[in-house]
């Protein structure tokens, strides 16, 4: 028999409120309450937690108090990345962070979608699209990221931009909806 899980990972409509991924968010929650306490003295217990937390993470990661995920296991850091604090990943679908890449204090990363139709929202529906960021990419502050978007190497995001469809490589995009404005120099 197919699971919740499995619809989830193929991109089709699952049902988020499925005992199977309830255990997944339980987990991550108590992670993360344990990793948002945390003191800035304690890096390397951070370090730890974000290896339980995430699918992975790179060397030289930062990632600043509070963070916030519903199942971490499909977030992937690379090397060299800095997450402000309170970045949101709603991550049922995969979020990966290219090498090098800045992100802003509450930049939301929003892979998952509901019905339109009011009666299977209520079913609990979801559908997950993954969310890619190229390398050296900076994210200003407060920028939300929707489903399926992929935002090229070495491009600039405007502050509280919303990001609907893709961003290509080596441009300064900007506003709501996103658009470039212009190469990056």
């Amino acid at each position: 028999m197919e699971t919740e899980y499995q619809k989830q990972r193929r991109g089709e409509w699952f049902d988020a409120t499925c005992e199977e991924l309830s255990v997944f968010y339980v987990k991550v929650q108590r992670l993360l309450q344990e990793y948002n306490a945390t003191d800035v003295s304690e890096q390397e217990k951070r370090r730890a937690l974000l290896k339980e937390i995430t699918g992975s993470v790179g060397k030289n990661v930062t990632v600043t108090p509070p963070l916030y995920c519903d199942y971490g296991c499909h977030l992937f850091l690379e090397d060299d990345v800095y997450i402000n604090t309170g970045s949101v990943f709603l991550d049922a679908g995969y979020v990966r962070i290219g090498q090098g890449c800045f992100i802003g204090p509450k930049v939301q990363f929003y892979t998952v979608n509901h019905p339109l139709n009011a009666e299977q929202r209520r079913k609990g529906l979801e559908k997950a699209q993954p969310i890619t960021i190229g390398k050296d990419v900076w994210i200003g502050g407060a920028v939300v990221i929707l489903p399926g978007v992929t935002i090229g190497d070495n491009s600039v995001i405007g502050a509280g931009s919303v990001v609907v469809k893709d961003i290509p490589a080596g441009v300064i995009a900007a506003g709501n909806p996103c658009k470039v404005i212009r190469p990056c120099e």
